[in-house]
């Protein structure tokens, strides 16, 4: 053999040497991995078997009614796989209790990579830590019960402007996204005009809010399942892109604030976050983002929810009459106000909105916890470290907690002699500490809305020109973390003469 042939042999099988060891090397590192996962999650929960490295497969659509139709083979606590992170989806009322209220010290934390939406700012997106702390307890400041309470004249006369859109026309969808913009801008900036939906800056928000929805959703980022993406050179580069238009926005909108801030505007979150920006440690970003948030979140889901009350009357004649029934009677022939809405005057009033919560939930998948500690229960063990949520759709779907036939709207599941039931609970608004600040603005916002629509209006589905009906697709909603009824068609009938009048702010 000539040397160059021996040369080339020893070459030869030293790179099959090579590719031997590389190929052992992996799997070793593979068994290594497998045993790992095996020693730290041998207790959780049972699931469909995922793939060795992808994990398991999330639908596209409407994860939520997935995991509720998983819940039906694999018991109402399962765990999926992103990749090699575990995910345990709660899908009834006591397991959720359990771990994100009772043990919700130990799982309030972020997935680790929600830091890249936003730059971290948001602080819904915010690990559980001392900056989430410090700006949760700037949300608290204004959004306690009795903040909520010195809204109510505010949003009363903004609802009674959805009532007088109506009767003017256009699409109902758009006049209840105007008042939940208008109520936010209010709340977040002090501007005292009507705030339409279409306005730039608002269009701006909003799209900002889609994005953001697409992110949030359950399987919705590749991030999710394989967070080492975000240092792949130009995988972020839109999303940073985003991420800066959005900062300008709100830098600019607090700007304005500042700016009129001298000639004294309306109080508002924004005076009062800049007033004490030392005082709660903030820094100017993290105003303009709590202040963009306020109006976000707020406009995003309470039109929402006001949208739902509507689907629900539409679709459920019986018992929108039984509410007008209630309404008639508690407020003697004028608009229904706060002062008319106690939960003894009218108890179905209060179930009918409990059971829109129920029945569509806003927030279907609820937003991702992370365990700080590991969590018993029963047999299993979810240790720290773990993705963990409470599905709305199926919790709301619990029929040990909320009875039989759980897929009807059925208001009386919240009625125990003869009152509302309000022992019991719906999980709209989240758990534990992360618990939607705002809730009681939102509710507030759903209640007279909901009173005023019911009191003005018989809500219908409506009729094709041969006059057969056109029915409501309730399920046909939005594929984001919040979620919106798509487009649908009522016809609204005045059940109340001088209608256009008696709802005039004046009277109020």
């Amino acid at each position: 053999m000539s040397a160059s042939a021996l040369v080339d042999t020893l070459l030869s099988h030293s790179t099959l040497t090579k590719v031997v060891l590389a190929v052992l090397t992996l799997l070793l590192a593979v068994v290594i991995e497998l045993a790992r996962r095996r020693a730290t999650y041998a207790h959780l929960p049972p699931g469909p078997l995922p793939h060795l490295l992808t994990g398991n497969d999330y639908p596209a659509t409407y994860p939520w009614r997935a995991f509720y139709e998983l819940s039906k083979t694999y018991g109402p606590v399962i765990t999926l796989w992103t990749g090699t992170q575990p995910s345990v989806i709660l899908n009834d009322m006591a397991s959720a209790t359990w771990f994100l209220d009772k043990h919700s010290r130990d799982t309030s934390d972020r997935p680790p990579h929600w830091a890249y939406i936003s730059g971290g700012k948001r602080v819904i997106l915010q690990p559980h830590g001392e900056r989430w702390r410090r700006m949760r307890r700037a949300l608290y400041s204004i959004l306690q019960p009795a903040q909520a309470t010195q809204l109510r004249g505010y949003q009363e006369r903004v609802a009674r402007g959805v009532v007088l859109d109506i009767l003017g026309g256009g699409e109902f969808q758009d006049h209840i996204r105007t008042y939940a913009a208008t109520i936010s801008v209010h709340m977040a900036y002090g501007r005292m005009e009507r705030a339409r939906y279409s306005d730039p800056d608002i269009a701006k928000i909003v799209e900002n809010s889609a994005r953001f929805g697409n992110f949030l959703r359950p399987g919705g980022s590749k991030l999710d399942a394989f967070p080492w993406l975000a240092y792949v050179p130009g995988y972020m580069r839109q999303m940073n892109r985003w991420n800066a238009e959005e900062l300008v926005l709100f830098r600019s909108a607090l700007d304005d604030v500042k700016a009129r801030s001298v000639t004294g505007p309306e109080r508002c979150f924004a005076t009062y976050l800049l007033e004490r920006k030392k005082e709660l440690e903030l820094s100017y970003d993290e105003v303009a983002y709590l202040c963009g948030s306020v109006f976000g979140a707020g406009s995003d889901a309470t039109s929402a929810a006001i949208q739902i009350i509507v689907m629900a009357a539409a679709t459920h004649p019986e018992w929108q009459a039984r509410v007008q029934a209630e309404l008639d009677q508690a407020t003697a022939g004028q608009p229904p106000g706060f002062d008319d809405l106690a939960v003894d005057a009218v108890p179905h009033l209060h179930a009918f909105v409990a059971e829109s919560y129920r029945w569509r939930p806003v927030s279907a998948g609820g937003f991702i916890h992370r365990t700080t500690a590991p969590v018993m229960y029963g047999d299993y063990v979810v240790p720290a470290g773990v993705l963990i949520s409470g599905n709305h759709w199926a919790i709301h779907r619990d029929t040990s907690y909320f009875g039989a036939d759980v897929e009807t709207f059925n208001p009386s599941r919240w009625i125990k002699d003869g009152k509302f039931n309000e022992a019991m609970k719906h999980v709209q608004f989240g758990f534990g500490r992360r618990v939607c600040p705002g809730h009681h603005v939102a509710h507030n916002s759903v209640l007279i809305n909901a009173a005023l629509l019911l009191w003005a209006f018989n809500m219908t589905e409506q009729t094709n020109s041969k006059g057969k009906l056109i029915p409501i697709d309730t399920l046909a909603f939005t594929n984001t973390a919040n979620s919106h009824p798509l487009k649908f068609n009522v016809s609204f009938h005045e059940r109340v003469a001088n209608l256009a009048e008696l709802m005039s702010v004046d009277n109020i």
